[in-house]
């Protein structure tokens, strides 16, 4: 690829509690499992035992609203979270009574977890099928990352500059911002056109002096992007007239879907920060 040395690392982002907005940083530990610390926690339904996703905005409209932190940085032993309520209140996630303040918050029962069920798996909404019988489906959690964990599929997520500037063309109206799209690294590849990720499945990228990850497959993309969050508005649009444009072949899934950003395997843990050089090896 070109323009080699103008690829590095923008933003770095970490998600203590998943489907809860998360923490911006500036450098971070790598970690064969993903960036330290992500998606350590997760909130589980007590009356199916799914693990609960903002993917089903349906059944959790409220989730987005929620925000996480560590009270200390994350190392060999998970530290406690503030998770900020929509209501401004600030609950400590060690605190006896956080399972019965989480469940009043959400209007259901609820309860806040380091491990994930045996065969776990989420509620997920398909935009494209809304109204269908098959716009709910249940999903399994972690398919490509270690047994136990929260995340949906990999255990880290990359996204370009360039794929969102592409969405931005796509649909000028739209507001295209990094939180829509909670990946865990954003890649500054300025000077580079389109969904650039795309073409790196399958390939090798080194990041900084040590850090050294496969890229597996193209992140299929559900209603997540399009949903409320912060300051930014729901926007159906995202997806219809942005994402869905973008339908490389997904190798896990076998098959062509609406997909923005890539998931990755990490190869070799490191440290990496934001303007780390970054080497897209064959």
């Amino acid at each position: 690829m070109s323009n080699q040395a103008t690829i590095t690392v923008s933003t770095l982002w970490r998600y203590p509690v998943k489907s809860m907005m998360g923490e911006e940083l500036n450098g971070t530990h790598v970690t064969l499992g993903g960036v330290l610390g992500d998606r350590s926690y997760a909130l589980i339904d007590s009356a199916t035992n799914n693990v609960i996703s903002a993917k089903n905005p349906k059944k959790w409209p409220e989730l987005f609203s929620f925000r996480a932190a560590y009270t200390t940085q994350p190392d060999a032993t998970l530290p406690a979270i503030w998770i900020h309520l929509p209501n401004g209140e600030v609950l400590r996630s060690d605190a006896a009574d956080v399972n019965q303040q989480l469940s009043a918050a959400l209007g259901s029962d609820v309860k806040l977890a380091t491990q994930a069920p045996d065969a776990a798996t989420l509620e997920q909404y398909w935009p494209e099928y809304d109204g269908e019988s098959n716009e709910i489906s249940s999903e399994a959690v972690a398919g490509d990352a270690p047994q136990g964990s929260f995340f949906d599929y990999a255990a880290l997520h990359l996204l370009t500059t360039s794929s969102i500037a592409a969405m931005q063309k796509l649909y000028p109206e739209g507001r295209f911002e990094v939180r829509r799209f909670r990946p865990n690294m954003m890649i500054d590849t300025s000077g580079l056109e389109g969904f650039v990720e795309n073409d790196w499945v399958g390939k090798t990228i080194k990041i900084g002096d040590t850090l050294r990850l496969r890229i597996s497959d193209p992140c299929p993309r559900c209603v997540m992007p399009t949903l409320a969050q912060g300051d930014l508005p729901q926007d159906n649009g995202i997806f219809k007239h942005a994402i869905a444009k973008n339908r490389p072949l997904v190798p896990f899934a076998g098959k062509e879907l609406p997909s923005v950003g890539v998931y990755a395997q990490v190869l070799t843990a490191g440290w990496v920060k934001r303007g780390d050089s970054i080497v897209i090896e064959d």
